[in-house]
């Protein structure tokens, strides 16, 4: 049986800090991404390839509030963004690795599916919402936008008189389509799903599904699902190729190795912040407690070399 790994791509796979975000910037990014994926077709790994879509989603916002303020175009709602960010970042990586696969010689089918995710409508961060979304606005701005549209703001600490709507961030809790997704990738077909956390929906007393104007954690949803369709490994692309304890402290260590029970006593000792690395660990924990083998958390480029990456298992690796 061949291994089933599903990769999460993280931001700076598609664009790099100080960079514009041109389309010729992210291909040239995802290309050379993808290229450190080539060693485990070799090996004989299926692939689920997941992705972040934060500069892209911010984009579309900013585009769908300019676009209502300047020519009276009607903004769309934070669902259909993410969709609209799903479809084109997986249009890009799924070209871009056509090509990489024609590089290389390898013959793969490689298909893109808009995945919803859904939440559950009483989650309590519906109370509490935290993630920052669209342009930042006047306190004046956002008390109208707050009145006429019941949006949440709260102060932009990085400029004076800025204000940015927030919105709540609930935990997935199922994967629209989860099993076409572990069928097609078990018949050795890549498939690119669940990106930017999934599209956000419930399901009302009717069990319809409605819009949630909600953003989920990409890795807590990439890491679901690959517990979902059955993986045997999930790795977190990111910036660093280790995880940290202490990290810039002078003390600061990069750990290799861990296990479930240490990686959760890190974690609630406070070790990783919200901001940064918090829920990739989660995401990590959450796919070894359903079952699966083995996370990892490295750069991309270090993935191909073994011996880079912190490797997360339940008990210690011999």
């Amino acid at each position: 049986m061949k291994k089933l790994a599903v990769i999460a791509l993280g931001g700076n796979a598609l664009l790099r800090e100080g960079q514009e975000g041109t389309i010729d910037q992210q291909e040239q990014n995802t290309t050379d991404t993808l290229e450190n994926l080539v060693f485990l077709l070799k090996e004989g790994y299926n692939l689920v390839i997941t992705h972040g879509n934060g500069p892209q989603v911010g984009n579309i916002l900013m585009r769908n509030e300019a676009g209502e303020q300047v020519y009276g175009i009607p903004r769309m709602p934070v669902d259909i963004c993410v969709a609209d960010s799903q479809g084109g970042i997986g249009y890009m990586i799924e070209r871009m690795l056509r090509n990489v696969l024609n590089k290389h010689k390898i013959e793969k089918e490689v298909v893109t599916l808009v995945t919803m995710v859904e939440v559950n409508r009483e989650d309590p961060a519906f109370d509490n919402p935290t993630k920052r979304i669209g342009q930042i606005y006047s306190q004046e701005e956002a008390e109208k936008l707050e009145s006429e549209k019941g949006w949440v703001f709260k102060e932009e600490v990085k400029q004076a008189d800025g204000w940015r709507r927030v919105v709540p961030s609930p935990r997935p809790i199922r994967i629209s389509n989860e099993k076409v997704i572990e069928s097609l990738a078990k018949q050795g077909i890549i498939v690119i799903a669940s990106g930017g956390g999934g599209i956000p929906v419930y399901l009302d007393e009717k069990q319809d599904v409605r819009p949630a104007e909600v953003v989920i954690d990409k890795d807590l949803a990439s890491g679901l699902l690959a517990a979902r369709i059955g993986a045997d490994e999930y790795y977190i692309l990111t910036d660093v190729p280790y995880v940290y304890l202490d990290y810039k402290k002078k003390n600061q260590r990069m750990i290799e190795f861990l296990n479930y029970r240490d990686t959760l006593k890190y974690l609630e000792e406070g070790q990783f912040s919200e901001g940064s690395m918090r829920p990739k660990i989660r995401a990590c924990l959450q796919f070894i407690e359903q079952g699966g083998t083995k996370s990892v958390i490295t750069e991309a480029t270090m993935l191909e070399d073994k011996k880079y990456g912190t490797k997360i298992t339940m008990e210690y690796e011999d």
